[in-house]
């Protein structure tokens, strides 16, 4: 198995102070993170529609603008399709763009979703994971985002303020890289994230500017001088030839997300892996792997169990699109059996799993060593994931790594009510 293409891997002031030189340290909420991200980005244009829990992120931007400290075009538009369509267009003609949704909402601007990435337009989008209605729950799940997958979306979730932070400008450097040219999406847990806060490093602006360079569509920009078209009507002609651009710019994606860590790491002095994140991983017998906020539960039950001599890391899978294949199979190459985490379903697939045990399935199955595989859903709708949860699973994990009494092929929801 080839090894992963890798990169290099005082006090507090919760004030809103802008040093010129390092910046400030700001107690704020993930979704007020993302809003800074995008004040120091300089977005040009910026579209909002309520819907919870992603509009606090377009409550803090509209702050911010009416306090003078972010100057951009901020429209409230109609309705969830047209916040996408205004801004797709924006980035047609050379601005830097960003919205979000969460939930039904994202689902309701869906046409615009597929037509940005076929057209290779580098937006910027958060989305605060919530359950699909119905029935109704406001709480986090991550089927919202998952379905923009196989579209051309890059996608990312984050477990932590600084990261959405961090990650929102690293969105922006790999999505508006010429090499790529495609939409991001950063997917923050809703309310365990979007509402939560935490202290947050927000660098100067000068900072942000070394790492971030303007947006260029060279030309590609939509521009009376420059008559080109977009949105053609190819059929058959060439609509073969365009996807293949499309999976190419999704390959190259990869290159240029190591690229963008390894300046971030240098320039702000931290980032850490770019596809995942490996936890105790070093000596461990089995492993469980998951994505978002359940990391704070699960490092903690992992760090409970390792007092108890239990050898269990845990592996959170940073970016799903481009999916961390080699990263994956190099870090689960020791372990005996793994664990999946899904905070979402899919009704009827494979083992009748969520959508990452089937995508690591799929990852290891060319690997020399390939583990059990033991696939788990639980925290649905904004169910807590407990310490005594990540217990219970990592119970069942150790049973299929010593070849106990326990299906591997079915997949076991976890704290499911009798």
């Amino acid at each position: 198995m080839n090894p992963p293409e890798g990169v290099v891997a005082k006090k507090v002031d919760v004030t809103t102070a802008r040093a010129p030189g390092r910046g400030s340290q700001e107690l704020i909420s993930g979704s007020e993170a993302v809003a800074h991200a995008v004040r120091l980005a300089d977005v040009d244009v910026i579209t909002a529609y309520p819907i919870r829990p992603y509009d606090t992120v377009m409550q803090y931007v509209s702050k911010m603008i009416a306090d003078g400290d972010f100057d951009c075009e901020y429209m409230v538009a109609e309705s969830e399709h047209s916040q996408f369509e205004i801004v797709k267009h924006a980035s047609a003609v050379g601005a830097r763009v960003f919205c979000g949704s969460s939930g039904v909402g994202w689902f309701y601007a869906f046409e615009a979703l597929a037509v940005t990435a076929g057209l290779r337009l580098p937006m910027v989008a958060m989305v605060g994971n919530r359950a699909l209605d119905d029935p109704g729950a406001f709480g986090v799940e991550h089927n919202d985002a998952l379905a923009v997958r196989d579209l051309g979306w890059l996608l990312t979730w984050v477990s932590t303020a600084q990261e959405a932070f961090d990650t929102a400008l690293i969105a922006y450097r790999v999505a508006e890289d010429k090499r790529v040219s495609l939409p991001c999406a950063i997917s923050c847990d809703g309310a365990f994230l979007t509402h939560s806060q935490s202290i947050v490093d927000v660098p100067s602006q000068e900072l942000v500017n070394s790492f971030l360079p303007r947006y260029d569509r060279g030309d590609k920009q939509l521009h009376p001088n420059n008559p080109i078209t977009i949105a053609p009507q190819a059929n058959e002609d060439w609509v073969m030839e365009i996807r293949k651009q499309n999976d190419m710019a999704a390959r190259r994606a990869r290159d240029v997300l190591i690229e963008a860590y390894g300046d971030f790491n240098a320039k702000f002095g931290r980032g850490g892996e770019p596809f995942i994140e490996r936890y105790m991983m070093e000596d461990a017998e089995v492993a469980l792997v998951g994505m978002g906020t359940l990391a704070m539960p699960v490092k903690v039950a992992v760090r409970k169990m390792r007092e108890q001599g239990k050898k269990v890391g845990f592996v959170r899978v940073r970016w799903f699109r481009p999916f961390p294949t080699i990263e994956l199979q190099d870090a689960l190459s020791g372990v005996k059996a793994v664990g999946v985490i899904d905070r979402d379903y899919s009704f009827g697939s494979t083992f009748f799993s969520g959508v990452l045990a089937n995508e690591l399935r799929s990852a290891l199955y060319p690997a020399v060593h390939r583990p059990t595989i033991v696939s788990f859903i639980a925290g649905l709708g904004g169910r807590e994931l407990s310490t005594n949860n990540v217990i219970e699973i990592t119970g069942k994990v150790f049973a299929a790594a010593s070849g106990g009494d326990i299906d591997y092929r079915d997949t076991h929801w976890i704290g499911v009510r009798e």
